[in-house]
């Protein structure tokens, strides 16, 4: 299973609907769950939001500026491989105030899409096209290039 918690309501119709494609497109290969907390306008706040829906079993993948960046190929090896010996991976978005430190140390993998700053409604639809693509590299199917 996959979970995603971020902070943040989408407004736009036509990210909904690109969250909702991608949605559709991933449930044929696992289970996925989107957790949207509100955007508090104080990180504590919010790292108590995340802190409740964070399972001390699943595999987690901050998305921070300053993590590793990787290809499509090393991320499908890394979902695959967590797989493996986890049920869950959760990645966690997180507001324009970022994570707080105590939800960075739980971090078991640190991911950073880019150094640029995007959207968050539009990262959201980034983030879940980069795991449709890791499913279609891990079951060799074709998928555009």
């Amino acid at each position: 299973m996959i979970k995603i918690i971020c902070l943040g309501k989408i407004k736009e119709k036509y990210l909904t609907e690109l969250i909702n494609d991608y949605l559709k497109r991933i449930k044929r290969y696992t289970k996925i769950e989107i957790i949207e907390l509100k955007d508090e306008d104080n990180i504590q706040k919010e790292e108590e939001s995340i802190l409740k829906h964070i399972n001390k079993k699943d595999y987690l993948i901050t998305l921070e500026i300053n993590g590793k960046q990787m290809s499509s190929e090393e991320f499908a090896k890394l979902i695959d491989q967590t797989f493996i010996t986890k049920s869950t991976i959760t990645f966690i978005i997180g507001s324009s105030l970022g994570l707080s430190e105590k939800v960075k140390n739980l971090s078991d993998f640190k991911l950073s899409f880019s150094l640029l700053t995007f959207p968050h409604g539009l990262f959201r639809g980034i983030l879940l096209e980069q795991i449709y693509r890791a499913f279609k590299i891990n079951n060799n199917e074709n998928y555009h290039k």
